[in-house]
């Protein structure tokens, strides 16, 4: 069988881990979603029928609705549209990085999301992880630009691009349903260019480099 190029893959830096997505996440994924509704809710997308029919991020934190992701994920996976994977610090599942929307030919970019448990948020994982995922999405997977959307409100997650270099590139007007509105986002981009040393020694040096 034919393998979209560099998936499946996992990648480390100390005790950061990104690795696929598995089956057997499932109870910790429910777990850490449910316990950082807060954290999570008021920046991730719903597709506007979901407002309609007033469900609540509980009822999106199910191990079935997990299996229905990975299910799609898997499928973009292999045919190369996606990266699903899950971040992982000391062994545990902390959160996720996605990237998806991957665009071959000429564009030869994609997005990236991300979010991580609020009880591990400012111990680096999250750029960590990121700069893993930026570095083999330039490298084997090679695409030339990855870009990130966020909420001008998300200061937590300006603040990781912020730290990696991402360049700032517009601001999207309703650009994304977020609880039954299309919300304004800020976009972020780095293309292969930008990093040729590697965002992970980037992020290492700075990291090392602060008094």
């Amino acid at each position: 069988m034919v393998r979209a190029p560099g998936w499946p893959a996992v990648l480390s830096e100390g005790s950061v881990t990104v690795r696929p997505l598995r089956l057997r996440d499932a109870s910790a994924w429910v777990e850490v979603r449910l316990r950082n509704a807060d954290w999570l809710a008021p920046w991730e997308a719903t597709p506007p029928g979901l407002v309609m029919v007033r469900e609540t991020w509980a009822q999106r934190q199910t191990i079935s609705v997990y299996r229905q992701m990975l299910h799609r994920l898997r499928q973009q996976a292999r045919i190369g549209m996606a990266l699903p994977f899950g971040v992982v610090f000391h062994g545990r599942l902390v959160g996720q990085v996605t990237v998806s929307t991957i665009v071959r030919g000429a564009f030869n970019s994609a997005q990236v999301g991300y979010w991580v448990d609020s009880g591990f948020a400012g111990r680096g994982i999250t750029p960590t992880a990121l700069a893993l995922v930026v570095d083999h999405c330039f490298g084997p997977v090679g695409l030339h630009r990855v870009e990130a959307n966020v909420r001008p409100e998300n200061s937590a997650s300006q603040r990781v691009l912020a730290k990696l270099g991402f360049r700032e590139e517009g601001l999207h007007r309703r650009y994304l349903s977020i609880d039954g509105h299309y919300r304004d986002h800020l976009g972020f981009a780095l293309t292969t260019e930008d990093v040729p040393e590697g965002l992970v020694r980037r992020w290492r040096e700075s990291r090392y480099s602060r008094p």
